[in-house]
């Protein structure tokens, strides 16, 4: 009887001294919840795998979050494809950018749900993707982008977008993002059709998020790599 207490008594200790090094190796991350890489997305869910605990982005699409240092968080918001992100041990900050799923009735539950509070900004976007359309059947990236976005034209190889005001630099030319990297146009027209998997056009409201950069207006590129990455 003696010896069966004492294996209790042992056995709950492990028992402890495990939980308590689960616990332990909990920490805190911090991360901001997006939409076409640059506008906030408030109250959007975030939840986290292991504890099961669900936390709200604020208004600038900031969260916190405690998970494990290898934990997953999924990431939903109403008018938009929901996101798993693994977090990384070494990591601490997440950036999630969340993709507003095609037609308008899926703009107007982003703004009905409060996601985006200036309506303004979503309707200042356009966008194209390949489930939209075959982007192989092109010869390259401005054939597609020609006729395909209104108040876009393609001139001497620059994007010119209706409204914009010329820069400091002299140029009429819009802005152009690959992947979250600003490009030339050199290097934007080496971009395969068949690799590209999204193009957005951010003007006004929606591209002041660039500064002075955004003044004519933004063209944003996502390839087929860049989304898997």
């Amino acid at each position: 009887m003696k010896r069966l207490i004492i294996q209790i008594i042992i056995s709950s200790i492990f028992v402890l001294n495990s939980t308590f090094s689960v616990f332990g190796q909990e920490k805190i991350f911090h991360g901001q919840v997006t939409t076409f890489d640059s506008i906030p997305l408030v109250n959007a869910s975030i939840k986290v795998k292991s504890s099961k605990e669900v936390v709200f982005s604020d208004t600038l699409g900031m969260f916190t979050v405690t998970s494990l240092p290898k934990d997953k968080l999924k990431v939903t918001a109403r008018g938009f494809s929901s996101q798993s992100v693994k977090i990384e041990e070494k990591i601490k900050f997440v950036l999630v950018n969340l993709k507003l799923k095609p037609g308008p009735e899926n703009r107007e539950l982003a703004i009905g749900y409060g996601h985006v509070r200036d309506r303004e900004k979503l309707y200042a976007i356009s966008s194209l993707d390949d489930n939209d359309m075959d982007f192989s059947n092109y010869s390259d990236i401005y054939e597609i982008i020609k006729g395909r976005f209104p108040g876009v034209q393609v001139i001497g190889g620059e994007i010119i977008i209706r409204g914009g005001r010329s820069s400091y630099y002299g140029s009429n030319a819009a802005l152009l993002v690959v992947d979250g990297f600003e490009v030339d146009e050199s290097f934007f027209a080496t971009i395969p059709p068949i690799d590209i998997a999204r193009i957005n056009v951010l003007k006004g409201p929606a591209a002041s998020i660039y500064g002075v950069r955004g003044a004519n207006g933004v063209v944003i590129v996502e390839t087929k790599g860049g989304k898997d990455q």
